[in-house]
């Protein structure tokens, strides 16, 4: 009878100092976590020898799971794992803690103290990585003042969706190959980047010395070299053809073309200097271009709709995208070297055909009026009269040219409609405070070069009126046949798009062609050493727009 009456009464004292002992426990961690995350004050939070660029977000992260541990193995694991992947993409894998973290993983013993700092280091690390693969680890308004594309969360509530990744292994795993999916140009580079890192494993291909122009059915003691450094790159079999034949093939030759059109050369199948050169780029460089444009493409992911032109400055080529892909494209003329194309976004509102040429004020203190000077019958050539400010044609022989300057120059110089305009018969304009927009051109041979920095700025397009009619998207009312009909009449006439259309002027010097190729881009505007040595530097922590329809 005793004993029925104390078994309760022991089975809930056992529960209750279960209850004491949970509580103790929860609470001892609660402290540990409290104590490390310095709850109390606003100075630097420092976990081991890290000092945290978010420390109110993890506070609040913490406060939010009442200072429990997040994290089990499961879930470890899984940022292990990407946090190692982090390579294949250009990263850094010290940049998320990693040495710091397996190291802390082996520590014995586990005491709550150590327990609560690997925790937050670990979500510090995901913090850190998360923020690198959907915004880039460079911040590149900092490299070019011009930047304007959105850099921003597509939620406010951080916290909230850094709790709802860590509620599982499988949710974690889930957040992080979203990010990380950027599309198949960007998977294309992951690839180059694994393809050459292997070339590298194996030692690179041998310099390939200068001497003589090599042109087909030529003999040369250099071709052997030529075909070891074509096979690498996958532009000639490796079992094709006899590796010590000093000869210049028909099928040598074909590989040389592929070659020198990979790399925006003309392809002639002369092996000349140019050619050499890019050749005897390391295969350390080709691997440094390919990851600073894998991180320009994460620059840019969050701003491309389902619809866009974009333009490839380093690579002269204008694309139109719809529904993730690539639907039309053609070569384009960029800035100078001295008149750079500058990279910005905006949006495509109207076009303008038979379009008057207004020459903005660099050009008019540094082309038009010293040609002028030099011969009054420059403004007759090139179809241009002399504008008041009222719009009243000037009579050019009423004008003192010797003591005129682009300073006190009271007039605007403005080019007529015409095949000879400047802006050629139409311009694609998305108004902005460069003055740079998509135009025509009279100067069309040009767009048979490999190398096209020619313009002043704008970006001529080699077939516009192809552009036009998509962007207009009424191939009824808007085709070939009504735009020769406007283009007769001599008369300038602006049509307004159905809806605006984004367009991003950017700069890659490498991408993926179609069959699986890397194409690499002459680094015109000396860009990609600045994007390389910036994700050389350590981490950096820049808050991205809370705003994300900034």
């Amino acid at each position: 009878m005793k004993s029925r009456v104390l078994k309760p009464f022991f089975i809930l004292s056992i529960v209750f100092l279960l209850i004491v002992v949970i509580q103790s426990v929860s609470a001892s961690i609660s402290d540990a976590f409290k104590q490390q995350l310095q709850i109390a004050g606003n100075n630097p939070l420092i976990i081991g020898q890290h000092e945290i660029a978010v420390p109110q977000m993890l506070r609040n992260f913490y406060q939010y799971n009442d200072y429990q541990p997040v994290w089990n193995k499961a879930k470890i694991n899984v940022l292990l794992k990407n946090i190692k992947q982090s390579s294949t993409l250009g990263l850094s894998p010290e940049d998320y803690l990693q040495t710091e973290i397996t190291t802390r993983l082996k520590q014995k013993p586990m005491t709550e103290q150590r327990k609560a700092q690997l925790d937050i280091l670990l979500t510090y690390s995901l913090i850190r990585l998360a923020y690198h693969l959907k915004f880039g680890k460079v911040v590149p308004s900092e490299l070019d003042p011009d930047w304007n594309l959105r850099r921003a969360f597509t939620t406010a509530d951080q916290i909230a969706v850094l709790h709802y990744a860590l509620r599982s292994r499988d949710k974690l795993e889930k957040m992080l190959v979203k990010i990380s999916n950027i599309g198949p140009f960007y998977q294309g580079l992951i690839k180059a980047l694994a393809c050459y890192r292997q070339i590298e494993t194996e030692g690179g291909w041998q310099a390939i010395p200068s001497g003589q122009t090599i042109k087909p059915d030529m003999s040369d003691p250099r071709i052997p070299l030529i075909k070891a450094r074509l096979q690498f790159s996958g532009d000639l079999p490796r079992t094709s053809i006899n590796p010590t034949d000093q000869q210049y093939t028909q099928t040598l030759e074909n590989a040389v073309k592929q070659y020198q059109q990979r790399h925006n050369l003309e392809s002639d199948g002369v092996i000349g200097k140019g050619t050499l050169a890019q050749m005897n780029v390391p295969v350390e460089q080709r691997i440094d271009q390919i990851k600073a444009n894998l991180e320009r493409m994460r620059w840019v992911n969050d701003n491309l709709g389902d619809e866009f032109v974009v333009v490839n400055i380093a690579g002269f080529q204008v694309y139109y995208a719809k529904n993730n892909k690539i639907t039309w494209h053609t070569r384009a003329q960029v800035g100078t070297s001295y008149r750079k194309t500058p990279v910005f976004r905006d949006e495509i509102s109207y076009v303008e055909f038979n379009p008057t040429w207004t020459v903005p004020p660099t050009i008019l203190r540094k082309d038009v009026l010293p040609k002028i000077k030099k011969d009054r019958s420059y403004l007759k050539k090139k179809n241009m009269n002399i504008i008041d400010r009222n719009g009243n044609i000037i009579n050019p022989q009423s004008i003192n040219w010797s003591s005129v300057s682009a300073g006190n120059f009271p007039y605007m110089i403005r080019q007529e409609p015409g095949p000879t305009n400047a802006l050629g018969r139409v311009k694609i304009m998305f108004p902005n405070k460069h003055l740079v927009y998509l135009h025509d051109t009279p100067s069309k041979s040009k767009f048979d070069r490999a190398k096209r920095a020619f313009s002043s700025g704008c970006v001529r397009v080699q077939k516009p009126f192809e552009l036009v009619e998509i962007l207009l998207k009424n191939q009824i009312k808007w085709n070939q046949e009504s735009f020769r009909k406007i283009l007769d009449s001599g008369k300038t006439r602006r049509v307004n798009l159905p809806e605006p259309v984004p367009v991003l002027l950017l700069y890659f010097t490498a991408r993926m062609g179609e069959k699986g190729q890397v194409y690499f881009f002459k680094d015109v505007y000396k860009r990609d050493e600045k994007v390389i040595k910036a994700l050389q530097k350590p981490f950096k922590f820049v808050r991205p727009e809370d705003n994300p329809n900034s």
